[in-house]
């Protein structure tokens, strides 16, 4: 198994424990492709308590080394994220992508981008 694939079934196993379950509900992966995982972000504060919005995340080969991707599936208004759903999140652009960044860190990120707008 690469290093990306090591580290990818590592992070998944965090954010599938318990504690990590508020962040992001149903994480599956590809069968066919660990680079790709999908889920549902579900925020606790207004306004978009009331929503289950699927994300999909794609690592590149370089991961951790390069940034994810993250695309909202679900349609959503949002100044931070456009109409095909790519989100403008500071913590993976490639200019501030670090390796040693959790993807759990990544959702954190999204959630707190949700409730307060940049």
């Amino acid at each position: 198994m690469c290093a990306a694939a090591a580290r990818l079934n590592k992070e998944l196993a965090s954010l599938n424990s318990a504690s990590n379950k508020r962040i992001v509900r149903n994480l599956t992966v590809d069968s066919s492709n660990i680079r790709l995982w999908t889920g549902y972000l579900v925020p606790e504060e207004p306004p978009y308590n009331k929503g289950a919005f699927k994300i999909e995340l794609t690592f590149p080969a370089e991961y951790p080394f390069k940034p994810p991707k993250l695309i909202f599936k679900t349609p959503i208004y949002h100044p931070n994220i456009d109409e095909h759903g790519r989100i403008c999140l500071p913590i993976i652009q490639p200019d501030n992508w670090k390796p040693a960044t959790k993807i759990e860190l990544v959702l954190q990120a999204l959630v707190a981008m949700l409730h307060s707008p940049e």
